[in-house]
């Protein structure tokens, strides 16, 4: 069975999508839409702008989200996703792709996350830290007792756990890692805690967005980010969509869950190779793949 996946923030590059833009009359319609729905032309920053415009979240989370989306819209009949999963932010690109909201609706909503999102970071110091070398349950409970918040916030695969929270509360719990034998326990260069119950005000603001949102019954299953199971209810995507801001992101559960269920062949959809070594980590038996545009003839 074939899974088509969805990269999340941090994939970003500049350049990106420009290859669509220029062989595809569907890509370039679908883009100059995109900067119509935004207000601002993202396909200047996504084609030639600096790196740093790029990091911003408003533009990274819809130039990323726009990739993956266009790219999967420009393979036509080849296709045909028998299940669907996205990481973090690639869940919105993972929905579009199996129908459950439509291109306009999906971007919108994913502005408005960024957006929110944006505004959760000015309200209080906080970063996140990736962790290598030690298990889950390990991390785990070293969270659980450092004083301030601090939460697992990426199941990324074995051996690789992001966690988020309070500034101190991560330098912290780095330590403590660090003394318990973690490889590494380093501090990422985000400008908020994802993933964690800073996010607050950002879930609230984004399940009132995604409650005026239409979603349909998806084409095919999608594996999400807190249930990590063969979701088809219109009704389940959305809470579980709406649970995602504060919730972690348990990629590893997913992957298994989906070899599981008979997925044999993983295709990357969007920017970098990031989900495939992550699904080769999980599973050394899982084929992957990027997903490659053809021009049009």
């Amino acid at each position: 069975m074939n899974a088509y996946i969805f990269p999340g923030q941090g994939a970003q590059f500049t350049g990106m999508g420009l290859d669509l833009y220029e062989k595809s009359h569907e890509a370039q319609a679908l883009f100059e839409q995109a900067n119509d729905i935004l207000g601002f032309h993202i396909t200047d920053i996504m084609f030639e702008g600096e790196a740093d415009a790029l990091k911003q979240t408003k533009v990274t989370q819809p130039a990323i989200f726009l990739h993956s989306v266009i790219l999967a819209k420009t393979l036509g009949d080849s296709f045909k996703p028998d299940m669907v999963a996205g990481h973090s932010l690639g869940e919105l690109s993972a929905l579009v792709a199996n129908n459950t909201l439509t291109f306009e609706d999906g971007l919108k909503l994913v502005s408005k996350r960024a957006l929110a999102m944006q505004k959760a970071c000015e309200l209080q110091p906080s970063t996140m830290a990736a962790v290598l070398g030690l298990d889950d349950d390990v991390v785990e409970k070293i969270c659980a007792v450092t004083p301030g918040i601090v939460v697992a916030a990426n199941y990324n695969c074995p051996g690789q756990l992001v966690i988020s929270g309070e500034v101190d509360a991560i330098n912290n719990a780095c330590e403590a890692l660090k003394e318990e034998g973690a490889r590494r326990a380093l501090v990422l260069p985000v400008g908020g805690a994802f993933h964690s119950p800073l996010m607050e005000p950002a879930r609230e603001e984004l399940a009132a967005a995604i409650e005026e949102t239409v979603f349909s019954e998806p084409t095919c299953p999608i594996y999400q980010n807190v249930s990590t199971t063969a979701i088809t209810s219109a009704d389940e995507i959305k809470a579980n969509l709406m649970a995602q801001l504060t919730a972690p992101v348990k990629w590893t559960q997913s992957v298994k869950n989906m070899i599981a269920d008979g997925a044999t062949h993983f295709t990357e959809v969007g920017p970098g190779k990031v989900l495939q070594g992550l699904v080769r980590k999980i599973n050394r038996d899982a084929q992957t793949a990027s997903a490659v545009f053809e021009a049009e003839s």
